[in-house]
């Protein structure tokens, strides 16, 4: 019974085409002819867009050249279409034929226009759903474009500027005294020029700059793209001429990448800081392969439903019946969904990830099963968790994320303790080792960095503002109030003073670093001030515990210096829960 209501249904007009075809062998030749065509333009087109891929213009004007190889096919196709659907008409080829009888309302010369014009719509469709998303990214790499711009303003020029900065901006000195500066202190730096430059890169004691910016050009912005283009001009240049550090002349156009079109290329030098981007320095297809793990754009979802709704629409305008063949295809769509039921529950668990973003690639996660790694990557069946130390590679259902409880050590808070604990001889005053114990974390907080000199602890103002220089960011995005070092007294053990300290990183993996760095420094200190780490063992004294007292005791003065600098205060650490 299924069987006779799936071939009851209607199929509008779609039934009547084989008659038509089968009624002429005009009508045969010029759909072979139509074939043909399509063909040959697909040939073509594949040759047009290689050869497109390897003109400056592609790496120059990347948006264009993807705009160009999207509209060349369908305006070639349409071409063809269009005229074989005006030869058809103007021939009256359907009165030379003996064509089949028909007791539709459309005759048969409206009826085959009607399937070319199907064509052409389903080739405007597919047209406009793969334009639309190259219009989008442009956008999106045009707000870039003035972010980039900010950051520019914001860090008064990049590395490779020329000082183009100072060609397009002149700064304006205070009229008065900043409120963190001496008066004799400031007009002394006025007067020069050294002095000068010294109040344009000054900082406040909150981190802000003084004075002001003039104009010197009509379009700051225009010059600064114009400085950028000119600077991607050359890295193109030395791609191709050989003038790199490899020596090798990198190829356009070929698979994988060789070289970086000017969009790919901006987003290379964000990733580095605006550094210059030097050629060869990276293997073929390092940009793609980033991207891996990455989810898809939602406008490729876009691209798909701009189709989707064309198709549907000429299968409606065909006069299929939907309510009718969505009724019997739905026992079927029941069964694969019953038969899909983990992969559907898979993918939702993936959007709902996405939507209200639980977790997102980069993220430090612990499983349900106590596994601690890094989310590589997020797919709508599985998702990736790579061990923090590249042991090995988890693969769990994607919606274990959502249906069972994980730890996420980034979301939110950039913030982890690095905490250390330690135990000193009782012959030490527990005051004076505090106080250098705090001594410690303040110099790991100011001098632990990473390779590109940020500073791995967070803090309320960054070192960097001291020397007038712009912050790090280790003291942006703080959700709560950190202070300095915390040091806690905890135990009295069998043969040390148990003391803790510690300080907050800016992620998981950097507390690493931190407590090796941390451990080195205490080590030189304790040296310094003679605290002394007990060995495990235990010791009998003989008469020497005074002797060792008096050799501990010379020290006092230099320990109760550091009390008096680095001692704890009321105010210092951060509220916790002991």
């Amino acid at each position: 019974m299924v069987e006779e209501g799936v071939t009851e249904i209607s199929v509008g007009e779609f039934e009547t085409i084989p008659q038509i075809l089968a009624s002429s062998e005009s009508l045969q030749l010029a759909f072979v002819f139509l074939i043909v065509g399509m063909v040959v333009i697909g040939i073509i087109y594949r040759k047009f867009s290689h050869w497109i891929s390897s003109q400056k213009f592609n790496y120059t004007r990347p948006h264009f050249s993807r705009f160009v190889r999207k509209a060349v096919l369908p305006f070639f196709a349409l071409a063809l279409v269009s005229s074989i659907n005006v030869y058809i008409q103007t021939t009256e080829l359907f009165e030379a034929e003996n064509l089949i009888e028909s007791t539709d309302e459309l005759d048969p010369a409206e009826k085959f226009a009607k399937i070319l014009n199907s064509i052409n719509i389903l080739v405007i469709g597919w047209t406009i759903a793969h334009l639309i998303p190259i219009a989008l990214t442009k956008r999106d790499k045009t707000i870039l474009e003035r972010q980039d711009y900010q950051n520019w303003y914001g860090m008064r020029g990049f590395s490779d500027d020329d000082d183009l900065f100072h060609r397009c901006f002149k700064w304006i000195p205070p009229q008065t005294t900043p409120y963190d500066m001496k008066d004799d202190e400031f007009q002394k730096y006025i007067k020069t020029n050294d002095g000068l430059k010294f109040l344009e890169k000054y900082r406040t004691a909150k981190g802000l700059t003084i004075g002001s910016y003039d104009k010197l050009v009509d379009d700051p912005t225009e010059e600064w793209k114009k400085s950028e283009r000119a600077k991607f001009e050359k890295y193109y240049k030395n791609c191709i001429t050989g003038q790199n550090q490899s020596g090798q002349k990198l190829r356009p156009g070929v698979v994988p990448q060789e070289i970086y079109p000017i969009d790919i290329w901006r987003e290379q030098k964000r990733q580095s800081n605006y550094e210059p981007l030097i050629p060869s320095t990276k293997p073929p297809g390092f940009a793609k392969k980033q991207k891996e793990g990455a989810p898809k754009p939602a406008k490729q979802i876009l691209t798909i439903g701009i189709f989707f709704a064309t198709v549907l629409g000429i299968v409606t305008w065909w006069g299929v019946d939907l309510v009718v063949l969505a009724t019997a295809t739905g026992g079927m769509a029941l069964g694969v969904g019953l038969a899909l039921k983990e992969t559907m529950e898979n993918y939702f668990a993936y959007i709902m990830i996405k939507k209200d973003k639980v977790i997102k690639e980069g993220d430090r996660i612990t499983l349900p099963s106590g596994y601690n790694g890094l989310v590589y990557k997020i797919t709508p069946r599985v998702t990736y968790i790579r061990h923090g130390l590249n042991e090995s590679l988890a693969i769990v259902p994607t919606k274990l994320i959502v249906s069972q409880e994980i730890i996420n050590f980034t979301k939110a808070f950039k913030l982890v303790p690095a905490t250390i604990e330690v135990g000193v001889s009782y012959l030490n005053d527990p005051k004076q080792v505090e106080a250098i114990l705090i001594k410690i974390g303040r110099r790991a907080m100011k001098e632990v960095m990473d390779d590109n000199g940020i500073h791995l602890a967070r803090q309320k103002r960054c070192p960097y503002l001291d020397e007038h220089k712009p912050s790090c960011g280790c003291d942006k995005e703080l959700l709560v109030d950190v202070g300095g070092p915390v040091v806690r007294f905890n135990n009295f053990n069998d043969s040390a003073l148990d003391f803790a300290l510690r300080v907050f990183v800016r992620d998981y993996g950097s507390q690493f670093r931190m407590k090796s760095e941390m451990r080195t420094i205490m080590y030189q200190e304790f040296k310094n001030y003679d605290i002394r780490i007990p060995w495990p063992i235990r010791t009998i004294y003989q008469g020497d515990e005074k002797r060792e007292a008096e050799e501990i005791g010379k020290f006092d003065k230099e320990r109760n210096q550091v009390i008096k600098e680095h001692g704890p205060k009321e105010t210092e650490g951060m509220a916790e829960e002991d």
